[in-house]
């Protein structure tokens, strides 16, 4: 069985440009172990599809105790890398982010993504959120050499109304702060174009991971862009209980 620094080690040489990591996004052990079964090299939580499987909202509205039980019976089940999904961070101070990312590291989680929002459409101050990756950075180094931190800019969907030249000089200009202080890859969701995922891939220092979308473009269209981790966030377990309720009606309705 490998140790968790050298699963931290495996995770980090899976990110690269042009020849992504595919994450299928996970919310238990099932699915994980699933998921593993077809091919994936390394797993990844999402906040969204644990906490509809446990009767709570996203966006921090299941307790953190309960997404680090849900984590602890994930990584007892495969010796993959799991990255997970920490949403916001779950507290408002540097501290308490990092102690979250400590308490990630304790489950035998490999690497964490944090937000740079609230609720994705209102941007931190650049300062506050430097403080908090700093944080998070230090707390993940310490519990587990090489831990990633996958750190979530929601510019994209804060600033939709913005020109593009707008948002990617703010994204730039947070990517380049998010990495001096340790940051190892930038997530930027909400993006469907092509041409502007390559732009985005072009303009920032960090490896870049997007988003897939049901319908949109292939794997291989995105790594053509130069990103170097594809997830699919809620999407696998939205395809499970679409089709758990199509098996139902066929039992329930006459």
């Amino acid at each position: 069985m490998p140790t968790q620094a050298e699963k931290a080690a495996l995770f980090a040489s899976l990110h690269v440009p042009r020849d992504p990591i595919v994450l299928f996004n996970i919310w238990d052990a099932g699915s994980a172990n699933t998921v593993e079964a077809a091919g994936a090299k390394a797993l990844a939580t999402g906040s969204h599809p644990i906490a509809d499987a446990i009767g709570h909202e996203d966006g921090e509205g299941a307790p953190l105790v309960d997404m680090l039980w849900v984590l602890e019976r994930i990584t007892a089940s495969t010796d993959l890398p799991v990255s997970h999904d920490s949403e916001r961070g779950y507290g408002e101070t540097p501290d308490a982010v990092a102690e979250t990312c400590r308490s990630v590291i304790r489950a035998g989680a490999i690497g964490v993504n944090i937000e740079d929002s609230l609720a994705g459409d209102i941007l931190r101050n650049v300062d506050e959120q430097l403080a908090r990756f700093a944080g998070a950075k230090q707390a993940l180094n310490d519990a587990c050499p090489g831990a990633w931190l996958n750190a979530r800019c929601d510019v994209f969907n804060a600033m939709k109304d913005a020109p593009l030249d707008n948002r990617m000089a703010e994204l730039k200009t947070r990517a380049e702060a998010y990495k001096a202080v340790g940051a190892d890859s930038l997530f930027v969701p909400f993006l469907r174009d092509l041409d502007v995922i390559a732009q985005v891939c072009a303009a920032v220092p960090l490896p870049v991971n997007v988003m897939r979308a049901v319908g949109g473009p292939s794997i291989a269209d995105y790594a053509e862009t130069g990103v170097a981790r594809i997830s699919h966030g809620p999407t696998p377990r939205t395809a499970v209980m679409g089709t758990l309720k199509t098996l139902a009606r066929d039992v329930y309705v006459k």
